[in-house]
């Protein structure tokens, strides 16, 4: 499913949630998160964010390191394809848990932030066309490489621009994603327990 491109909540275009999908964030704020009372699905919630944002800052940083001049197209993809397949698979993993399990639930616990679910559901849509994306440049790297191809540069540079593309989305949902799902279960608990 493609995003409208004039719908000011599509993910690409999206600067932060509306505010009545915030309300649960001003009864519960950023602030007090980082306190050794958090319920510990929520403390594991953001934990497993702070990896995907460590891991897509890894693979921005061999990136860098290859346009830099620092390593060539066969040692780049010694290193970021197993990442972008860790990442790839984790992510993925993780949306299926959440769409297939805890956003059902979460809506059950708490009706009226059913819209702000209803976005973070969409969003998984979007990103997974990214995911999409990152499969296939990241398979035509890995043949132009096994391949020996004149193009392995060209094929690093097609992966970095989804890879770009990709972040700035990734990382919004996350930020939104957490916004509305780590006060719910801090204040009412963890739906599936």
């Amino acid at each position: 499913m493609s995003e409208a491109p004039d719908d000011p909540l599509a993910l690409a275009s999206r600067v932060g949630l509306p505010s009545d999908c915030l309300y649960l964030r001003e009864a519960f704020p950023r602030e007090r998160w980082t306190t050794d009372g958090l319920h510990p699905t929520a403390r594991r919630w953001l934990h497993m964010h702070g990896g995907f944002r460590a891991h897509q800052a890894e693979m921005g940083a061999m990136i860098e390191a290859w346009r830099a001049g620092a390593v060539d197209a066969s040692t780049l993809h010694r290193a970021l394809i197993p990442a972008l397949q860790q990442f790839l698979q984790h992510l993925d993993g993780h949306h299926r848990i959440e769409s297939g399990h805890y956003f059902p639930a979460l809506r059950q616990l708490e009706p009226r932030i059913a819209a702000g679910i209803e976005l973070l559901d969409r969003d998984h849509d979007a990103i997974h066309a990214h995911i999409e994306a990152m499969v296939r440049t990241g398979r035509a790297l890995h043949e132009a490489v096994a391949g020996r191809a004149t193009d392995a540069g060209d094929r690093v540079e097609r992966l970095a621009e989804v890879l770009d593309l990709a972040g700035p989305q990734l990382a919004r949902h996350l930020y939104d994603e957490e916004d509305i799902v780590i006060p719910l279960i801090a204040l009412r608990g963890d739906p599936l327990e």
